[in-house]
């Protein structure tokens, strides 16, 4: 199978910009990280797809992200057969993939359809079709579907599986087949769905089970559709206890939906989550951030970062625009091509924010440059450039921007240590009289698609 093999930038969303995997599963399994998801097309009309993908990385290198390819199919196409063997030709929804004696399961939900098990003796597949899910219809919730399915393997062999779409049911799955449901199995609710539960942890979707220690844990994510909660309990049929939440992709940002879950690298635990693209909840795109485990069990919530799995970045590298992690004010990523990814609808008084970069120890200088290229939108604008705070202090420095296509620099004061970077840019008022400068205030200024920090 060809492989695309390239060494990737350590920033977050982490895989190449093309690339649109969300509802990301990551698992380890021998010495690399995988990461299932569903897998949505590059347009803003477009929802997953009819096929899955699977990238992964070595443990020791967690910036080189291979992609195997196509894992497997409800639909044919040019160089695939539909794996479900004509049963559909509909979309697939959030897998997950275990291994149990050698061997690898995939459980995916078919859209309007019911869940499958593939089965590979590869991590990456492809999965071919082992059967739909069999059980007794008074044996599963969620009417058979087994929406977003997250299943576990404990210690002693049994197999679990948790489910459902705004109510939260659980199952025991036969390890001699691995599809079919155990009898008297069934459980609702594992979590509290009910009317009356507080929508910050009311269940909604997206069910990934974990054991850590002898603790089991329910990521997912609540009627706060932005954010991924968690609940804890000493058994895996529950009941689960709310905990509280991980990360919310909706704070000074565009939210949308998210679905994702936690894994341990190398004793560092992470957050694997998505961003969307294009102001719409389509084009997603996937994430990471690093998590503590408290010794309490508790996990506190973490902030969205550009970070990726690094500690910082560095700010004397070109960076794409569309790593920011702070947009308020109506701007928001788009793609206009695959090579452009821009934010767009700038108008004075967004705020763009970037965290972080680490600046180095070098004193020689009071000052540096910074670069920023944009598109430009016909007038002319100056963005304003923080660190850390862009409420309550005095910008570091200014870039002026002109009206057209171009790069425009500008000097700004010189940082040393770790800093969260924002951009808020302004008209040109002070240079118009009052009667024009209204004109601009809900004119976007320009496009941005690129910034690096100079020497």
């Amino acid at each position: 199978m060809k492989k695309h093999r390239r060494k990737f930038s350590c920033q977050t969303p982490f895989l190449p910009a093309w690339e649109y995997i969300p509802d990301g599963e990551p698992r380890v399994f021998g010495d690399r990280v995988y990461l299932y998801g569903s897998h949505d097309r590059a347009a803003q009309s477009d929802f997953c797809d009819y096929k899955l993908k699977v990238w992964s990385a070595p443990l020791d290198d967690l910036n080189n992200w291979v992609c195997h390819g196509h894992s497997f199919h409800t639909r044919d196409d040019r160089d695939h057969k539909s794996d479900t063997e004509g049963m559909t030709d509909r979309k697939l929804f959030a897998p997950d993939v275990i291994e149990k004696d050698g061997r690898y399961y995939l459980y995916a939900y078919i859209v309007g359809s019911k869940g499958v098990v593939g089965v590979s003796d590869k991590p990456e597949g492809p999965f071919k079709l082992l059967s739909q899910y069999k059980y007794d219809p008074e044996d599963a919730g969620d009417d058979g579907i087994y929406n977003d399915a997250g299943v576990l393997v404990d210690d002693d062999g049994r197999v679990y599986i948790y489910y459902g779409f705004t109510e939260s049911n659980f199952n025991e799955i036969d390890p001699a087949d691995m599809y079919t449901i155990k009898k008297g199995s069934y459980k609702r609710a594992v979590i509290d769905d009910s009317d009356n539960a507080p929508q910050e942890q009311r269940f909604f979707e997206a069910s990934s089970p974990r054991k850590i220690g002898d603790t089991y844990y329910l990521i997912y994510s609540p009627c706060v559709g932005s954010r991924l909660a968690y609940a804890t309990s000493d058994k895996p049929q529950g009941p689960f206890k709310y905990r509280g939440y991980i990360i919310d992709n909706g704070v000074d940002y565009p939210g949308g939906n998210d679905h994702g879950s936690v894994c341990d690298i190398n004793g560092q635990w992470y957050i694997f989550y998505h961003r969307m693209t294009n102001n719409t909840i389509m084009s997603r795109r996937a994430c990471v951030e690093k998590i503590e485990i408290l010794p309490d069990g508790t996990i506190p919530t973490v902030e969205m970062t550009s970070l990726g799995f690094e500690d910082g970045l560095d700010p004397f590298k070109p960076y794409p625009a569309d790593i920011a992690c702070v947009l308020k004010g109506g701007c928001f990523i788009t793609e206009k091509d695959i090579f452009t990814r821009s934010i767009v609808n700038i108008t004075e008084g967004n705020v763009i924010g970037y965290k972080y970069f680490d600046f180095g120890e070098d004193f020689s200088s009071k000052t540096m440059k910074i670069a920023l290229k944009v598109r430009g939108m016909g007038t002319v604008a100056k963005v304003a450039v923080y660190a850390d705070d862009y409420e309550n202090s005095e910008p570091v420095g200014y870039v002026d921007i002109g009206t057209g296509d171009g790069v425009y620099t500008g000097v700004v004061k010189s940082l040393t240590g770790r800093h969260s970077i924002y951009f808020v840019p302004t008209a040109f008022s002070d240079e118009l009289a009052d009667w024009i400068a209204d004109y601009f205030k809900n004119k976007p200024l320009f496009e941005l698609e690129e910034f690096v920090f100079m020497k």
